[in-house]
C-alpha cells in the first residue's frame, strides 16, 4: 500500500507541507512552475534550499503582489477580521464567497477543487466557531487570504499527483507559550487551531511559539488517514519542508513516501438472521451487497427457534460504508434488525501482474507482509485456458506455476 507518512514533531503549516511534499518529486521545480500557472491572484511560489540545525531541506516561500506573510512567523492563518472591525475598511478583504469564486476559476481537477474548498471552510468555521459571528461575517486580510489559498491549494495539488492510498501522522506538537494576532496575544494553539484539531492527538510544550497553525491543521484533518506511530513501510522517498523560523530544534516538517507491507485497520460486520428466504433470494441479495462494494459478504448456517435453520448473512464494510450496508440488508431480505460490531483487521499487500505463458497471458494475484509472500494465477485465465485447450484444471495449474 502506497502510504505518506507525516513526521508532525515540530508541528505543521501550510507552507512547511507544501516544502515537504515537494521534496518527494523527481522535478520539483517543474512542479513549482505549474503552481506559478494556476493564475492565483498575485501570488508567486518560489522554492529555495534552507538549512534548519544543521539538516538542509527545501522551502517555499508565497509572496503576494510582492508581500510576504512570513514577518509574522506563520500567523498569517490568524489575520482575519469580523464585521464589528470596521475601522479597518481601507483593507482589502475577502470572505468565503470570494475565495469559492477565486477557487473555482483555478484549472484543477473537480477532486483538487472540492479539496481546496473542504479545508479552506474548515478554517472558516474554526474562526466563526472562535468569534461567534456567522461564517459569511468572516473576512480575510488580502494578504493572508490568498497566501492561505496558495499553501492550501499546493498541498491539494500536490496529495493528487503522490496519489498515496493512506496518510498518517504522528502526534502533532502545537507549541507552547503565546501567538499575536489581529485580536491580540492568545494562548498556544490559537483557540482556531485547536478547534480544528479535535480528537486529533496534539501535545505541547519544549519549544517556546506557535508550531502548528490553522492551515496546517486543516490540511492534517482533511487528507490525514489516522494519527499514531510510524508503520512499517519501505521508503521510496524522503522530503523535509523548512519553516521560517529558528528554534533550538530543526523547524522542519519530514514526509516519507514508500510501501507498506501490511494494513491495520477497523472493518465493520452488518449481520442479521433468515430462515425464510430461499437459497436464490439469499445469492441475489449477495450479489447486490458486493455490488455496492461490501468487502465480502458470506453466510453461516446457524439453528433457530424450534431447531428451524437458518442462515446468518455477514457483510464486512468499511465505516463509511455503514449504514448504505444496512439498508441494502433490509431491503433484500426478510429480516426485521441488522447487528453492527467492529473488528480490527490484519491484511496483507495485494497485487496484480499478468505473465506470459505458452497459451497466452495470465494475470498473478500477487500478497505480502507480516513474513508472508503468497502468488497464485488468477482462476478465470486457468479456466478460459483449461476450456481451450480441453486439459484438466490442476494440468495447468501446475504447469504455470
Amino acid at each position: 500500500m502506497r502510504t505518506l507518512y507525516l513526521d508532525c514533531g515540530m508541528g505543521a503549516a501550510g507552507d512547511m507541507l507544501t516544502s515537504a511534499l515537494l521534496e518527494l518529486l523527481p522535478q520539483p521545480d517543474e512542479f513549482v512552475k505549474h503552481l506559478n500557472g494556476l493564475g492565483i491572484p498575485g501570488v508567486t511560489y518560489r522554492l529555495e534550499r534552507a538549512e534548519k540545525c544543521g539538516i538542509t531541506g527545501s522551502r517555499v516561500t508565497v509572496t503576494v503582489n510582492g508581500e510576504t506573510e512570513h514577518d509574522h512567523d506563520h500567523h498569517h492563518d490568524h489575520d482575519h477580521e469580523h464585521d464589528h472591525d470596521h475601522e479597518h475598511a481601507h483593507h482589502h478583504h475577502n470572505g468565503m464567497h470570494e475565495i469559492g469564486h477565486i477557487v473555482e476559476r483555478l484549472p484543477v481537477s473537480d477532486r483538487v477543487r472540492r479539496d481546496i474548498l473542504a479545508v479552506y471552510d474548515g478554517i472558516a468555521q474554526a474562526e466563526s466557531h472562535v468569534h461567534g459571528v456567522p461564517v459569511t461575517d468572516i473576512h480575510f486580510h488580502e494578504v493572508g487570504t490568498m497566501d492561505a489559498v496558495a499553501d492550501v491549494t499546493a498541498v491539494c495539488l500536490l496529495m493528487e499527483e503522490l496519489a498515496p492510498d493512506q496518510v498518517i501522522a504522528s502526534p502533532v506538537h502545537v507549541g507552547s507559550g503565546t501567538v499575536r494576532c489581529a485580536h491580540g496575544i492568545l494562548p498556544v494553539p490559537a483557540p482556531a487551531t485547536a478547534y480544528i484539531l479535535r480528537d486529533v492527538p496534539i501535545y505541547g510544550g519544549g519549544i517556546d511559539g506557535e508550531l502548528c497553525t490553522p492551515t496546517g491543521a486543516a490540511l492534517l484533518r482533511h487528507f490525514v488517514t489516522r494519527f499514531g506511530d510510524m508503520p512499517v513501510m519501505t521508503l521510496r522517498a524522503v522530503g523535509c519542508g523548512m519553516g521560517h523560523k529558528d528554534f533550538p530544534r530543526a523547524n522542519c516538517l519530514r514526509a516519507m513516501l514508500g510501501d507498506t507491507a501490511a494494513d491495520i485497520g477497523d472493518v465493520y460486520e452488518l449481520a442479521c438472521n433468515l430462515d425464510d428466504m430461499t437459497g436464490e433470494d439469499i445469492a441475489f441479495a449477495m450479489e447486490r451487497l458486493l455490488e455496492a462494494g461490501a468487502l465480502d459478504v458470506y453466510t453461516v448456517p446457524i439453528g433457530m427457534k424450534k431447531s428451524r435453520p437458518g442462515v446468518m448473512l455477514c457483510v464486512l464494510c468499511r465505516e463509511e460504508q455503514r449504514e448504505e450496508m444496512a439498508r441494502l440488508l433490509l431491503l433484500h431480505t426478510t429480516t426485521l434488525g441488522v447487528r453492527e460490531s467492529r473488528h480490527r483487521r490484519y491484511t496483507l499487500s495485494r497485487a496484480e501482474k499478468t505473465v506470459d505463458t505458452p497459451w497466452g497471458p495470465v494475470a498473478r494475484k500477487l500478497s505480502q507482509g507480516w513474513g508472508v509472500r503468497r502468488q497464485k494465477p488468477e482462476y478465470e485465465d486457468l479456466a478460459r485456458i483449461a476450456r481451450e485447450q480441453d486439459l484438466p484444471l490442476d494440468q495447468v495449474r501446475q504447469q504455470i506455476r
